[in-house]
This record gives structure tokens, sequence and C-alpha cells, in this order.
């Protein structure tokens, strides 16, 4: 069980603190709150205390014998602030240490992930760039704010992040591994595209060819290369899960549209990634209305193949460009599946490639995956691990080629 402490300073987004203390606590960790008093106005003890099942900390007074402006930092697995005011970030940027929360974050020897809330323009002032600049420096991970309703009639970037995707966030931040890459934002400059999610091809209005993918694992690896620095692009087909709020998202429907808008995206891209699960055959013709059952009789579909959206991105590559490709097989045998990979990767002409067995539901909108990275000499990585954690070894092996391609 990991010790989190959940600070939740004085802005309206406070109240989304409570759903991101019950998903800590159903996932398995143990949350100490820690409010500022501000925070106190707009979410009680009460509530923060029965969530939690403990008690809250919120002055450096109480139970002062056990030194809880030290011991909460020291002992704590990981700290989240979420939300974090543009004052909270400028009192932990400046070192000050005149509440709880701050000695908390002072003393902290562990992971702190900062998510920011606040309306556009205090986000967007100099003061508040300059101080989350100062804290990334110092290897605090800021998750940026997302765009949409914020308080009042008001609407733009300084929206607190969907809950989901703190936690989900927070909890790849208790890998070790994962902190240390996204502290040090080794991204920082690069342009990454990602694909992620199945194609949809039209059948009629109300029907489709699909298949299983649920994105997850390109949301992941779009997630890990903003939290790394990168800038990011997802070109999003169907997905089940929620994209990160940090980056740009372009959504398609087919592959016909998958093929044409990652060729756009990834025309001044440094690393593209294929993760999505293009349709491989589309029907050659589609009906403008629904197709209606005729008695017993069944429903012949004519296909035709759809574009080939990875060799497309390797044959117009520019000069510097890392390409990945992924590749789903049903080949349980490893010895087998690398040697399908590495064919395939010589006929798509990709620098790397992510291949793994899905057979009998083993990835698809699973949480966890297994998968091989291959480059031209054979298996780069090996990695069975949750699909955030595997797209941090991705972006290793990405970095690895592009040291050593220059």
């Amino acid at each position: 069980m990991s010790r989190v402490v959940l600070g939740v300073s004085g802005g309206i987004a406070a109240y989304k603190a409570c759903e991101v203390l019950r998903r800590l606590r159903e996932a398995g960790h143990d949350v100490t709150v820690v409010p500022t008093e501000n925070a106190l106005r707009f979410v009680g003890e009460t509530t923060f205390a029965a969530l939690s099942g403990r008690p809250v900390a919120s002055d450096v007074f109480t139970e002062a014998s056990s030194i809880p402006h030290v011991r909460l930092g020291r002992e704590a697995d990981l700290v989240v602030v979420a939300p974090a005011t543009a004052d909270l970030l400028a009192r932990q940027a400046a070192g000050r240490a005149d509440d709880l929360l701050t000695n908390v974050l002072l003393t902290a020897t562990c992971p702190v992930l900062v998510c920011p809330a606040m309306h556009t323009e205090m986000w967007l002032h100099p003061a508040t760039q300059h101080n989350v600049s100062v804290l990334r420096d110092r290897g605090v991970v800021v998750l940026d704010p997302a765009s949409g309703r914020l308080a009042g009639a008001d609407s733009g970037v300084g929206r607190l992040p969907e809950p989901a995707e703190i936690v989900g966030v927070a909890e790849s931040l208790l890998s070790p591994d994962v902190a240390a890459r996204v502290s040090s934002r080794d991204l920082t400059g690069l342009h990454v595209v990602v694909s992620a999610g199945g194609t949809h091809e039209e059948i009629d209005p109300v029907r489709y060819i699909g298949n299983a993918s649920s994105g997850r694992m390109g949301v992941e690896i779009a997630r890990a290369a903003s939290l790394r620095g990168a800038r990011v692009t997802l070109v999003a087909a169907h997905l089940e899960v929620l994209p990160p709020s940090s980056v740009e998202v372009r959504t398609v429907v087919s592959t016909g549209d998958l093929a044409t808008v990652m060729a756009d995206a990834a025309a001044a891209a440094d690393v593209v990634v294929m993760a999505a699960a293009p349709a491989d055959f589309t029907p050659r013709s589609t009906s403008g209305t629904k197709i209606k059952k005729s008695g017993d009789e069944g429903l012949s579909l004519d296909l035709v193949q759809t574009p080939d959206v990875l060799a497309g991105l390797t044959r117009t590559r520019p000069p510097g460009q890392t390409i990945v490709g992924f590749a789903a097989e049903t080949i349980d045998d490893e010895a087998a599946l690398v040697s399908a990979g590495r064919a395939k990767l010589a006929l798509k002409g990709a620098d790397l490639l992510v291949v793994n067995d899905v057979s009998d539901g083993k990835v698809f909108g699973m949480p966890d995956t297994s998968v091989l990275v291959l480059d031209a000499a054979g298996v780069r990585d090996r990695v069975a691990a949750g699909k955030a954690v595997v797209a941090h070894r991705l972006l290793d092996a990405v970095l690895q080629h592009r040291a050593t391609a220059t």
C-alpha cells in the first residue's frame, strides 16, 4: 500500500479533489489529505476525513509532538496537489513554508505531482509560467491544465484535468523509473505525433466495420510524451478512454481519414508513433440509408483494401524523423512473433516496431500489456507491465534510436 499525501488548495476546483481522493482509495492507496485554510472554505474537513478514512492534517500545530510538517513529507511515497492555485504555485516556487501544505512540499523527498487550476489569464500570466518553469526545473511534475468551462460563465485553458487522468498520472509516478523520466523532461523540444484507437468503416448510416482497439496504448504514449516535455499531437480514431488534457487532439473516423490526417500532422514531426488500429478493409460502396433485413437473407459485402498508413508515412518522411509502428498478432510463440515482426518492420520501413500477441483477449482494452520492441537488429526491449510504464519504455527506445542515428 502506497502512502499518498493529497494536498488541496483553495480554488473552486477543490470539489474535484473528493473524486481524486475516492479513486486513490479505491486503487488501494493510504491517503492523507492536507488542505489549505482556503480549501476548507470549499470542502469541509468532515468530507475529506470520511472519504480518506483518516484524520485531516490541516495545520502545523495539531499533534505537534509528531512534527507533522516534517513527518508527512518524509513518509510519503507520492504527493499530489489537486487543485493547485496560482497562489500555491507561487509559494511553492518561492520555497515558502507558511502553512502545513507548503511545509510538506519542502520536506517531500518522493515524486510530487502538481495539478494547476485557475482562470485562463492567471495561468497564462508570465509570473505563473515562470513559477511552473521553476518547479519543473526542480523535478516537480506539473500537469498542464485542461481547456473547458471554468468558474462562472468563463471558458478556456485553466480547468483542472479530470480526476481519472490525475490518478492515472499519479499512479504511474509511483514507479521510480517513470518518475525519473518525467522529471527529466527529456523530450523537450520534440514534436511527437501519436495515433490511437480503432477506425470505423461505414457500411450504412448505422453500421460499420471496426475492431477491438480501445486506444488506451496510444493515449498512454501521448500522455507520457507530453509529461516528458514534448509537444504532442494525438490523432484519435475511436477511443474508449479520455485523451490527455495537455495534447492537441485531431479526430478521425475511417482509415482513409487517418491516412490523410497523419500525413499532414507528421509532415513536420520529429517522432511519429502509429499506435492506432486501422481497419485493413472497407466496403467498396456504402448505402446512404439503413440496409433493411429481407426475410432470412444475409448480407454480402464487397470489401477493398484500405491505404497502408504506416508504409505511406515511411515513404514520405522528412530527414531525421523517427517512425514507430505497431503490429498486433495472434502468435503465442516468441520466436515466431519476432520473425513475423521483423518481416513487417522491413516491409513497412519503420525504425521501430512494437509487436504483441493479442489472442484470447490478452491486450485490447486491458490496463496491462506485454510487448516486444524490435529494430533492424532484432529485439531491443521486452516489457510486460501497465501500459503507462510500457509507453515510457517505448519512448526510451525512441530516444536511444535517435541518439545512435545521428
